[in-house]
């Protein structure tokens, strides 16, 4: 039923439109990765262009967010999309030119990319509130935590397929993604948050940093452990001599978190905000745990398969908290920092577990996704106790102000 009325708010065409306009930032690493290797033969420089993408797209993110807000989604969608566009043309120019000016193409490249996944996400809160139905507002974050997912299974596989014809065909096809794509879901559907931002733009509503930071910290553990669990099946792929496995592999991580995600639209309404982030850090840990113990005892796959499950019920409570402690006008810059922890932990887990796995193998990349998820839910319940205690100060300041008041009456 909740999917059914997300049918209705936002039309139809919304959804195949929107998947279709995220698929660019899912095949954007993976066709930089290609091309430049391609170009240079040389896997070490392509990693490192792909690096400075992830921490252009960090930069980046939270720029746009900030620009949203002021000009508003529709303005700054078409705009990203255009830029983008134009940064894979260069791009593909200079992949015929200098090692230095492929690592300046490749970082413009991140720089630019649209962020439709966080910017959607402002949608749907704008969406279901002009229309007072703020219940819907789960059942979209779970779906848009469903289509990101998904999408990083398709895009993968989508730019696998091409890559077969041709090194180029990948950028090619994401430069026809944004064009058929993103580009026109920026200039339909985000008109309708665009009226919404004229009100404050000179007078910017205070951001509160302290829990932003928390979420932005969560979501870089989140994005290391993504980049430990690519590292993981990589090896374990090369392990068995069957590079293509990797792909396969990841792609279960991906659907079953899909699956989860999707199933978290039915969750009851008194499971609060915070609750909820406490309980799927400590079930995420849970799922690192039994992915490092299943792949020694049981296989990767499988282990695999049961810990995706744990994954994106704890993202929806990351893009749901920072919905609710972002005012209106700053609803943009919040989800695009949020976001922008994901490429930076991406990097990070990669970086860390491809130094382990040189010596321990898999169990020494899934050792890194442990101990992030284990420090991830530590991060949850000390910010669940720092609420708890500033609440319980709060009511202690009141008291006193009651009691007096009541004696002078």
């Amino acid at each position: 039923m909740s999917y059914r009325s997300l049918l209705r708010v936002a039309g139809v065409g919304f959804f195949p439109l929107g998947f279709l306009a995220r698929l660019p930032y899912a095949t954007s690493a993976l066709s930089t990765l290609i091309l430049l290797q391609a170009a240079t033969h040389s896997y070490a420089f392509a990693g490192l262009a792909g690096a400075a993408q992830s921490i252009a797209i960090a930069i980046g993110g939270p720029l746009v967010g900030a620009t949203t807000d002021r000009y508003g989604h529709r303005t700054v969608g078409v705009a990203a999309a255009i830029a983008n566009f134009g940064a894979w043309t260069v791009l593909l120019a200079a992949s015929h030119g200098s090692r230095a000016s492929m690592l300046a193409a490749a970082a413009l490249v991140g720089l630019t990319q649209p962020q439709v996944g966080p910017l959607v996400r402002v949608h749907w809160s704008r969406l279901v509130q002009s229309r007072n139905e703020h219940h819907l507002l789960s059942p979209a974050m779970s779906y848009e935590a469903s289509a990101d997912e998904l999408s990083f299974v398709a895009g993968p596989a989508l730019v696998g397929l091409l890559a077969s014809l041709s090194p180029l065909a990948p950028a090619v096809a994401t430069m026809a993604l944004l064009a058929a794509s993103t580009f026109p879901f920026a200039l339909v559907y985000a008109h309708r948050s665009t009226r919404q931002q004229a009100s404050g733009r000179q007078d910017k509503p205070y951001l509160p940093r302290r829990p932003l930071a928390v979420m932005f910290l969560a979501m870089v553990a989140m994005g290391a452990i993504f980049g430990s669990v690519q590292t993981a099946v990589t090896v374990y792929a090369n392990s068995i001599d069957d590079p293509g496995a990797a792909g396969l592999v990841y792609a279960e991580f991906g659907i079953g978190s899909a699956l989860a995600g999707t199933a978290c639209a039915w969750l009851p309404q008194r499971f609060s905000l915070r609750a909820r982030y406490v309980s799927f850090a400590a079930i995420l840990c849970a799922g690192m745990l039994i992915l490092f113990i299943g792949a020694q005892l049981v296989s990767v796959p499988a282990a695999v398969a049961v810990a995706s499950f744990t994954v994106a019920p704890y993202m929806i409570s990351l893009y749901a908290l920072t919905e609710r402690l972002a005012p209106a006008g700053r609803a943009a810059v919040a989800m695009t920092v949020l976001s922008a922890g994901g490429p930076l932990g991406t990097a990070a887990g990669q970086a860390v577990s491809g130094n382990l796995a040189g010596t321990h193998g898999v169990d020494g990349a899934l050792l890194v996704a442990l101990i992030v998820a284990a420090g991830a839910l530590l991060l949850a319940l000390s910010a669940f106790l720092a609420d708890r205690t500033r609440c319980i100060a709060r009511v202690g300041r009141r008291r006193p102000l009651a009691g007096r008041s009541a004696s002078h009456r």
